[in-house]
């Protein structure tokens, strides 16, 4: 009996120990400590480091897994070589994933989207173009205690799926800032009535001094018929408008800019809310590519060649660091806070501050090197 006290005396011990030992590791100075997120890293983006960003995360998908990607507009030369994609698609054995765009575009309509992917050479997993047999609506979700949406709009294919690898090409956006994980689970998954109610705030402006050669691209490239041109230049109908920025994306001489700064705003909150419902209804791991940096999304046919040269790729299941970490070392690379801020006079980090206010991820990271398996800094991925 003795012994039998003196063993339980030394268990409740231990236990007290261990109790003590898990609340010291989690509060500082009586703080509770949020738990970082890990990114992985690779400099040289190759074919064989996709692979290995998506195997480091260590998350087993199973079922049925769709690949987001952007097949890129025709005429753009900047979208993501698909070859980057191989191996991972021979291991996983996914389906390519994307929806139908808004304005007037070869990837409007299922069929030309489709043989518009081939042509840019996705041709070595299936394709699915998740709206492809919808109308307006699509799908709908229901979504509570959000500031800007009760229900969330995406194609009917979503639900086909048990998980989904989020692969993004980190780069400019004339609307967005930047177009990133969060851009292309929002936007990417919405069908097209997600889409216009994402950009219904968003109305660009017609920048005062500009000087139109009347090329009449705006005019071709409006899926709304809102522009006009006089002989002062363009002129938006906003009764009309969709907000969805091709003419910003489309006019070389970049007459066309974001509107009102709330509007702005209130476009980069409604593209947060479409991603965080997305983001909670299907597992998903996120992998950003920060290679042919345009100031333009892939959307855009003439879009701007690159403004600064590769830096590399991240991978993570936290979607606010994975953009996160782009945001540094883009901004670090440029030697300048906002890389994106500087060229299209919109800032993308309110995406990523506005993610995390509303719980999807942390701002809280650490950074580790795919290939060595140790953690770096900042400096020493841009090194």
């Amino acid at each position: 009996m003795k012994k039998l006290l003196v063993f339980f005396g030394v268990l409740s011990l231990l236990l007290t120990s261990v109790s003590c030992k898990k609340k010291s590791q989690a509060q500082t100075n009586g703080q509770p400590v949020e738990k970082e997120a890990v990114v992985y890293f690779c400099k040289e983006i190759t074919p064989e480091n996709i692979l290995k960003l998506y195997e480091a995360m260590g998350v087993k998908q199973e079922g049925k897994i769709g690949l987001k990607v952007h097949f890129g507009e025709e005429g753009n030369q900047n979208f993501l070589n698909p070859e980057l994609l191989r191996p991972l698609v021979e291991k996983v054995h996914p389906t390519f994933v994307e929806t139908n765009v808004l304005y007037v575009s070869k990837r409007r309509f299922t069929d030309s989207h489709i043989a518009l992917a081939k042509e840019h050479g996705f041709t070595f997993a299936p394709i699915d173009i998740l709206d492809s047999e919808d109308d307006a609506d699509g799908l709908c979700y229901d979504a509570t205690g959000l500031k800007h949406f009760t229900k969330i709009k995406t194609g009917s294919h979503f639900a086909n799926y048990d998980a989904y690898i989020v692969y993004s090409h980190f780069k400019g956006h004339g609307s967005a800032g930047f177009g990133g994980a969060i851009k292309n689970v929002s936007m990417g998954f919405a069908s097209p009535g997600g889409k216009m109610a994402m950009h219904s705030s968003n109305i660009p402006a017609v920048k005062k001094g500009s000087s139109c050669v009347h090329c009449q691209r705006c005019v071709q490239q409006c899926p709304a018929n809102a522009i006009t041109l006089t002989d002062f230049g363009p002129v938006i109908d906003s009764s009309k408008c969709l907000g969805c920025a091709k003419c910003i994306a489309e006019c070389g001489l970049g007459i066309f800019g974001q509107g009102d700064r709330a509007q702005g705003e209130d476009f980069l909150e409604r593209l947060v809310e479409y991603a965080k419902v997305f983001c909670e209804k299907k597992p998903m791991v996120f992998i950003n590519v920060m290679d042919k940096i345009s100031k333009s999304c892939d959307c855009s046919a003439m879009a701007p060649a690159p403004f600064m040269d590769p830096i590399g790729a991240v991978a993570s299941t936290d979607i606010v660091a994975v953009d996160y970490v782009c945001h540094l070392l883009t901004a670090m690379k440029q030697k300048t806070e906002d890389a994106f801020l500087d060229v299209n006079g919109v800032s993308g980090l309110a995406q990523i501050k506005y993610a995390e206010k509303l719980g999807m991820g942390t701002t809280k990271f650490v950074l580790i090197d795919v290939t060595t398996g140790q953690r770096i800094s900042l400096e020493d991925a841009l090194k």
